[in-house]
């Protein structure tokens, strides 16, 4: 993998992580289009370290909710931001049982399924037309919104289902406040992420053995600053109701990955 290639894709993680659309399935994508022949360890590392960005850019734009949160944590009283933190804990359960169940599973569907890939975005693209339907409410996250989210988040855990698209649908079909429900759907997948790294590293999946760590550094700037740009950007979309516009988007994508696969 050569330093335009750690561009493009990690600008596709950026971009991809918060928009509606799927990063892991345009990763998958994007490597099957640029011809990514790394081997699995280093093709996996570089995943993780774009994930890693992402997950720092997210940190950035809400810093001041997780302030907030830290210091209510701190206070051992249970208010509104603890309330918060035990729906995100919440939230986190059906992917963590899912991802330690159905590893394997889940991982035979990274392998340049291209055409499977397709089918997801179809999914996606349904879920999106779906929620942009949707009136806006002020109605919170409930206890019980926050678990049929994290079934949604799991479900997301496939090639080409957008876990923000999914989560953010999932919410706003539930009846929550868009904003609400992005807050929520950006903020519920840190802990995840981090950890979900720490599980690589400390299963010993992760190997720095001929890593180019130029092309590493460089991938993780290009995810970090154009994770910035759209998780802020997605912010705005979901309260202006403009799923639609990413709805069409994902069906055109999904309908040429599957030609793609098929008859490539």
């Amino acid at each position: 993998m050569d330093v335009i290639d750690a561009i493009i894709l990690g600008i596709i993680q950026g971009f991809t992580e918060f928009l509606p659309v799927s990063s892991s399935g345009h990763l998958e994508l994007g490597k099957a289009i640029l011809g990514d022949n790394t081997i699995p360890e280093e093709s996996l590392l570089f995943t993780v370290i774009l994930h890693f960005a992402t997950a720092l850019s997210t940190i950035v734009v809400f810093r001041k909710d997780i302030i907030e949160i830290s210091t209510s944590l701190l206070q051992f009283s249970w208010n509104e931001e603890t309330q918060f933190v035990s729906k995100i804990i919440i939230s986190m359960l059906p992917a963590v049982v899912v991802g330690l169940l159905f590893e394997e599973e889940l991982e035979s569907f990274f392998g340049g399924n291209i055409a499977f890939v397709g089918f997801m975005l179809l999914v996606t693209a349904l879920l999106l037309w779906l929620a942009d339907r949707s009136k806006n409410t002020g109605k919170p996250v409930t206890f019980k919104n926050a678990l049929i989210i994290g079934l949604s988040q799991a479900a997301a855990m496939l090639p080409g289902i957008s876990r923000s698209g999914a989560t953010i649908s999932c919410s706003v079909l539930l009846g929550n406040d868009k904003s609400k429900a992005a807050r929520f759907s950006f903020l519920m997948v840190i802990p995840l992420i981090f950890g979900k790294i720490a599980k690589d590293i400390l299963g010993g999946k992760l190997t720095t053995e001929a890593t180019n760590f130029t092309t590493l550094g460089i991938g993780f700037i290009a995810a970090f600053i154009s994770g910035l740009v759209a998780c802020t950007w997605m912010i705005k979309l979901v309260k202006k109701s403009k799923l639609s516009y990413f709805s069409i988007y994902c069906v055109l994508v999904g309908l040429l990955a599957i030609g793609f696969g098929l008859y490539s």
